[in-house]
Parts: structure tokens; C-alpha cells; sequence
């Protein structure tokens, strides 16, 4: 399937609100990218949905200690990459489902923060032979992020407590931006913050080995935007909901 014609971002564009599964997801998938928005005075926000509890290869390593670390390497990366508030909605590590109550907390956040453009996880695992498969809980986040912008956000009678008795309004979100996928059609160039987008990776320190990730992320990027015509590139597939 040919994807649509290329996309670019949305104009005006005054707040995004980044939705990622774990503490390092928002970087490893769009670090730069943010990088680039708040550049231009675009006010960006997290919704991190899990505790972060599991990503350890050392069992001796108590969840509890884990999940705050990797909260506070979140806070770390975001202020190196010039991101406001972090919500942290304390789903467990690896058990995430695309729930209501999952959807429910999201276009709480969605009403919240009104972003014009959400940046959040592909929803469909990939069977392409990339080694990046899909981990359970981005699925699950994909998913409850456009359910939650398409339509719950929007409407009133989605979550009517959300409006009635935290009176919270309805929200249209303008533009999606998928990270992770096979068929992207929207590559931005990101060479001007390429290296503050590894700043902010390197801050996950209970994630990375410092010594590989400059690397292995500019192959990546390199990999991505030659064939585009751009040097340095992060690909997304975009949604225009306008």
C-alpha cells in the first residue's frame, strides 16, 4: 500500500502533548523532533502511561527502585529537550491493554493540555523483519491515544464526568504523528538538534550504553532522510484531522 502524500506539520501549531508507553520512549522515538518544537516556542508535554518497572536485565533490581529512577531520568531528558509537565499515569510495566479506563485517563490529559498536534506510538506491530517488533505496551498506547483522540476527546457524552464533574471541555486534536512505523509519509530534518536529541537519550542512563547509542542513532537517522534527500532525518507517519 502506497502511503499518502507527504505531509508537514501543521500551521499554526502552539502546543504539542507527547503519549509514550515508558520513560525513554518520547526520546528514543522523537527526541530531536522536540527538540525542534520548543525551538520555535511550541509549549510540549508528556503523558508517560507505565512505572518504567521492568527494563532492567538485573533481577535483583527492585521495581519499586527502578520505576523512580527512570521517573527521574524522564524529568532529566525533558529538560534538556525544554519539555513542561510530565504526567506519569503509574500503569504497570508490561501488562498494558488498550482499556477504557487507559483511554479515559488519556483524553483526561488530551483535555487538559489541548494540544493541536499529538506525538504517540504506532498501534499496529510490525511484521517487516525490522528487530523492533513492537513492544506490548506501545500498541496498547498507540491504540488508547487515537481512540482517546478520535472521537472521545472531541465529544462530550465520551466520559461525560470528565466534562461534567472535572470540567474539563471537549478538545480536537489537528494532527497525529506516529513514531515507529513501516510506511511513514512525513520526514522532518532534524540535523539541527540532532545532538541535543542525544543528550537527552544519553540522560536514561539505567537504559543506554553511552558508548553505541550517538552512533547507532545518527546510522539510523541517516538511513532514514538520505533516501528523502535530507542528511539527518526522524520519519513519522502524520494524520491530518482538519
Amino acid at each position: 500500500m502506497t502511503p499518502p502524500d507527504r505531509h508537514e506539520l501543521i500551521t499554526p501549531l502552539e502546543r504539542a502533548l507527547v503519549i509514550v508507553s515508558h520513560p525513554d520512549d518520547a526520546e528514543f522515538g522523537a527526541a530531536s523532533t522536540i527538540a525542534a518544537l520548543t525551538a520555535r516556542g511550541i509549549s510540549v508535554e508528556y503523558v508517560v502511561t507505565t512505572d518504567g518497572s521492568k527494563g532492567t536485565e538485573d533481577p535483583e533490581m527492585p521495581p519499586q527502585e527502578l520505576s523512580a529512577t527512570r521517573v527521574a531520568e524522564q524529568r532529566d531528558a525533558a529538560d534538556i529537550l525544554g519539555v513542561g509537565e510530565i504526567v506519569h499515569l503509574g500503569y504497570p510495566d508490561g501488562y498494558l491493554v488498550p482499556s477504557l479506563d487507559l483511554r479515559r485517563d488519556i483524553v483526561r490529559q488530551i483535555r487538559r493540555f489541548r494540544p493541536d498536534l499529538v506525538i504517540t506510538q504506532n498501534p499496529q506491530r510490525r511484521l517487516d523483519f525490522n528487530p523492533y517488533i513492537g513492544h506490548p505496551d506501545h500498541l496498547a498506547t498507540g491504540e488508547a491515544t487515537l481512540a482517546a483522540v478520535y472521537p472521545a476527546a472531541r465529544d462530550h457524552l465520551n466520559f461525560p464526568e470528565l466534562w461534567r464533574d472535572e470540567k474539563l471541555e471537549p478538545w480536537k486534536v489537528r494532527q497525529v504523528l506516529l513514531t515507529g512505523v513501516e510506511e511513514p509519509n512525513l520526514w522532518l530534518d532534524i540535523a539541527d538538534t540532532f545532538e541535543i536529541g542525544i543528550r537527552a537519550i544519553l540522560a536514561h542512563v539505567s537504559q543506554v550504553d553511552p558508548e553505541t547509542v550517538g552512533e547507532r542513532m545518527r546510522e539510523r537517522a541517516r538511513l532514514i532522510g538520505e533516501p528523502q534527500g535530507i542528511g539527518l532525518a526522524q520519519a513519522f507517519a502524520s494524520i491530518i484531522l482538519e
